[in-house]
């Protein structure tokens, strides 16, 4: 596997809240349910995300945001518009004044027991003329917007979320992807496995919209995505990856790669911000802390697992690196 493959590995969408919601403006809503990751595409007008300590971002028709977790931010037809609605974890729906809607609604129901299809989407009305109460309007609202959110399950995926802005916004014609219009589509069904068909389809969707904002012209992706595609790095970058617990070295990885061992170290170096050694022990690290965190494997296997001979020298390693021991990591 490539090292985006590997990092995206661990983002998965679970029993993922996806749907479509129709707003009369003015709307807002407030995503509190700790998420890890957040996905918002208006497939009709426009929607603001507003995180609390960045900039607002203006997110069109087609186009796809990507917004990270945990923290609370709003989704809203303008900035500065108050919350009506309140997205809890578990997809619970509050509103300002403290109700609980998530029956009246179905806004937070899994989607395959809306109900979609003939008979229409079911949708929330945040604001409008009514006031803060909300209510169903019909599928033809001024704004339909699809939402969906994913679990991380992997620590070596915080790799991935680390090079990433708060808000990450690709336009329609970056995207170049089918998927999209594949979810609108999927969510107007009510077939058998369907729950499952959304999951993939909004992995695919997270990696399409990642894959676009790396490319983008003005885009400072991080470097072992730049080096990916390098004829000489790429090769190495993915032998480290398939096979971590080799004992690798420098010489090894340049003979892999059919360089000599200064000019691969230099070219790996450049591409990668890293020398490939430090590159290979962090990620060996990810590894073991990922192992430490959701097994129960001894700190010994986990050591060999990841290229290290004993508990020892994963332990001297680990603490060189992140500061504490694979014992109290795993303990914390």
């Amino acid at each position: 596997m490539d090292p985006l493959g590997d990092l995206l590995d661990g983002v998965r969408a679970r029993t993922a809240a996806f749907c479509r919601a129709a707003f009369d403006p003015p709307w807002a809503l407030r995503i509190c349910d700790k998420a890890a990751i957040g996905l918002a595409s208006p497939s009709r007008g426009h929607a603001w995300v507003v995180p609390d300590d960045d900039e607002p971002t203006l997110v069109g028709t087609g186009d796809v945001a990507i917004v990270q977790g945990p923290e609370p931010y709003t989704v809203a037809s303008a900035p500065g518009v108050p919350p009506t609605v309140f997205v809890h974890p578990g997809n619970r729906l509050i509103t300002a004044d403290g109700v609980d809607i998530t029956a009246e609604t179905r806004f937070g129901a899994s989607t395959s027991a809306l109900g979609l299809g003939s008979a229409g989407i079911p949708a929330l009305r945040a604001g409008g003329s009514t006031g803060p109460a909300p209510r169903f309007t019909g599928a033809d609202g001024p704004t339909v917007l699809a939402s969906g959110t994913y679990d991380v399950s992997s620590f070596v995926s915080g790799r991935l979320l680390a090079t990433l802005p708060t808000v990450v916004r690709v336009s329609h014609e970056q995207v170049q992807s089918p998927i999209m219009d594949l979810l609108h589509s999927e969510v107007d069904r009510d077939a058998p496995g369907q729950q499952v068909v959304l999951d993939r389809l909004l992995d695919l969707a997270l990696i399409a919209t990642l894959r676009a904002w790396f490319a983008r012209p003005a885009a400072d992706p991080p470097g072992w995505y730049r080096a990916h595609g390098d004829p000489l790095v790429g090769p190495a970058l993915r032998l480290m990856h398939e096979d971590p617990a080799r004992q690798w070295t420098v010489a090894g990885l340049a003979a892999a790669t059919g360089a000599s061992r200064a000019a691969f170290a230099r070219r790996f170096t450049e591409l990668v911000g890293q020398p490939p050694m430090t590159y290979l022990t962090h990620w060996r690290l990810d590894l073991a802390a990922e192992a430490l965190r959701n097994t129960e494997a001894t700190v010994g296997s986990i050591a060999r697992q990841v290229g290290y001979a004993n508990a020892f020298a994963l332990t001297v390693a680990f603490k060189r690196v992140r500061g504490t021991t694979p014992q109290l990591f795993r303990a914390a």
